[in-house]
């Protein structure tokens, strides 16, 4: 059972929420601007939270933005040293540019030997169809493989809705994603491959005496600092872009899908990055040892365990909003032992306006092993009466943040 605070808690946090001074009246939730595109999403670096969005779960066909999973599978096996930037791969004929007529591509030919490091650039600046086959074949041997590797890594980040069949993006029925999901995707990216991250800023990349430039044109933007991630055009796919942006040590990603046009897709993420923020900003709420007291275990060794809270708390908030925002904090007091490190024990949620604008869950700190028999005849004596306590009807009241 989960319990919104333990009794002396409540009395504690009841008594200083009774003292605060009357709130003053929150201000409407700034409004997105009008999004021309058929799904996007705005979300906050820091917090993961969605600070805003439309048809961000719905499925749209992905163009070029399937590099940044490639690159991101790419990053994960030369971080575990399972290839090395300065490998050299032999163009097959499957990655011959000639193999992709009118699309982009790095111009590799059959029997060529290019660096893993020149490959990732042609991925990623170029944004090389035939650099994707010669990565994928290197990585996993051949491109099935390699996708599987895709879908792996799509399920273990959580994203739900997004499903690969090749490396490079070219349309193909059964490949879509979501606005969400790559954002989700650009998280980890930034978190998990910070060496591999900054080649999204580079604004030209040159193989065989050919330059290409970057098309991410809010790169040249001087009034935002943007540096990443990658666009995206199919015929089915329309224009798109994934962009992100950093602004006073905070950084938001925004993806839109299915523009009209490559000016229009940068017009757009530059109309959300800049609302965003304007009008929102990344705090770091601090809990008192009492609020984050010690949890018991039943029939546990040690008997109780320190939490902390997934994401280190962050929430993402409407500027000038802190002072009336709420939160609760939510505790299984049904816990028993064994307990693992980052397992889930309560939960905290944070209001504006009575309504939740974030939710972070509770985690065991450290772990509690089941204890000998003879240790935790006290916790059958004393379980039934913790459990008559908390089945009664507390209305803990909500803490404004300070």
């Amino acid at each position: 059972m989960f319990n919104t605070f333990r009794k002396p808690l409540l009395l504690l946090l009841s008594a200083f929420a009774a003292s605060l001074p009357v709130l003053s009246q929150a201000e409407p939730l700034p409004t997105p601007p009008e999004i021309a595109a058929k799904a996007w999403v705005l979300m906050s670096y820091e917090s993961g939270q969605v600070i805003a969005g439309e048809n961000i779960h719905k499925q749209h066909a992905p163009a070029s933005l399937v590099k940044i999973m490639t690159s991101y599978v790419v990053g994960q096996e030369l971080k575990a040293g399972h290839i090395a930037t300065d490998d050299l791969v032999v163009i097959s004929e499957n990655a011959w540019g000639q193999k992709f007529p009118g699309s982009s591509k790095m111009f590799l030919n059959v029997g060529d030997q290019v660096s893993v490091d020149d490959l990732n650039h042609g991925v990623i600046i170029s944004s090389g169809n035939d650099a994707t086959v010669a990565l994928a074949e290197h990585v996993a041997g051949h491109q099935s493989a390699f996708i599987e590797m895709m879908n792996r890594h799509a399920e273990k980040l959580g994203m739900k809705d997004s499903y690969f069949t090749n490396p490079h993006g070219l349309d193909s029925d059964d490949q879509f994603i979501t606005a969400y999901d790559m954002a989700v995707l650009t998280r980890a990216f930034i978190r998990d491959l910070p060496n591999v991250y900054p080649i999204f800023k580079q604004k030209s990349f040159t193989f065989g005496k050919i330059k290409q430039g970057n098309r991410n044109g809010l790169l040249w933007d001087t009034t935002l600092n943007v540096d990443g991630v990658k666009t995206g055009y199919t015929k089915e796919a329309g224009y798109s872009l994934v962009s992100s942006a950093e602004q006073n040590g905070q950084r938001l990603i925004a993806v839109v899908l299915g523009t009209q046009s490559s000016s229009s897709r940068q017009s757009e993420s530059k109309k959300l990055l800049t609302w965003g923020f304007r009008f929102y900003q990344d705090i770091h709420p601090q809990f008192s040892g009492k609020e984050l007291a010690p949890l018991r275990v039943w029939y546990g060794s040690p008997s109780s365990i320190n939490l902390e809270v997934e994401e280190g708390g962050t929430i993402t908030v409407p500027r000038r909003e802190r002072k009336n925002i709420t939160y609760t904090i939510t505790y299984d007091h049904n816990l028993e032992a064994p307990v693992e490190v980052g397992q889930t024990v309560g939960k905290v949620e944070w209001y504006l306006n009575d309504e939740v604008i974030a939710e972070r869950p509770l985690l065991a700190k450290e772990a509690s092993e089941k204890a000998p028999w003879y240790k935790s005849m006290v916790d059958v004596v004393w379980r039934p009466i913790n459990e008559w306590f908390s089945s009664q009807d507390w209305e803990p009241k909500p803490v404004t943040e300070q």
